[in-house]
């Protein structure tokens, strides 16, 4: 399959599957091997860039899918009366930055972390597809533990966890009485 025909079936699967498509999934149905559809999918996302498509090419860890770009959104929402979502609360992107960063954790952690019941919030984040369940702890009462999703990493348009911003320094954060108190206890 020449490179031209392969991003034409790549970009056609991609707008067929509507949701993220993994690399491995792509080569299979291209009959081609992983790192040559990876190519071909920069090279999707490169022409479309080239020529000021409305569409493109989003890459989401292992999964690529064809997005309508940002800019248009205005034009999408009055065309297909699509209501607006509500922004997220103060909250809501406190528990996002908690469970994104220490990944998969309870409520109880989350709400260790805070310092308030976070029942509500975690609730309306899986509602929303940003957290989902990822499993059960292993400790008496079996706990929920939660992880954040592919809308998740598309919301914030990162490609991978491994693109979250580092958290500052522990000592960073802290006001003058409460950094000089720590900088008694670590000299």
């Amino acid at each position: 399959m020449e490179v031209k025909e392969a991003r034409a079936a790549l970009e056609a699967l991609l707008f067929a599957s509507g949701t993220p498509i993994s690399a491995e999934k792509l080569a299979q149905a291209l009959k081609l091997d992983k790192e040559t559809v990876c190519k071909v999918a920069q090279n999707l996302a490169d022409e479309l860039d080239a020529r000021q498509s409305g569409l493109c090419v989003v890459r989401l860890g292992e999964e690529y899918q064809l997005c309508s770009r940002t800019e248009h959104a205005e034009a999408i929402r009055r065309a297909l009366e699509i209501r607006r979502n509500t922004p997220l609360s103060q909250a809501a992107m406190e528990v996002l930055a908690v469970v994104a960063y220490n990944q998969p954790v309870t409520k109880a952690f989350v709400e260790q972390v805070r310092g308030v019941d976070c029942s509500g919030v975690v609730g309306s984040l899986c509602a929303k597809g940003l957290l989902e369940e990822k499993g059960r702890l292993e400790l008496p009462g079996r706990p929920l533990l939660y992880g954040t999703t592919p809308d998740f990493l598309r919301c914030f348009g990162f490609s991978s966890l491994d693109e979250l911003p580092p958290l500052p320094d522990r000592q960073e954060g802290l006001g003058g009485e409460e950094a000089m108190k720590a900088e008694q206890t670590d000299g």
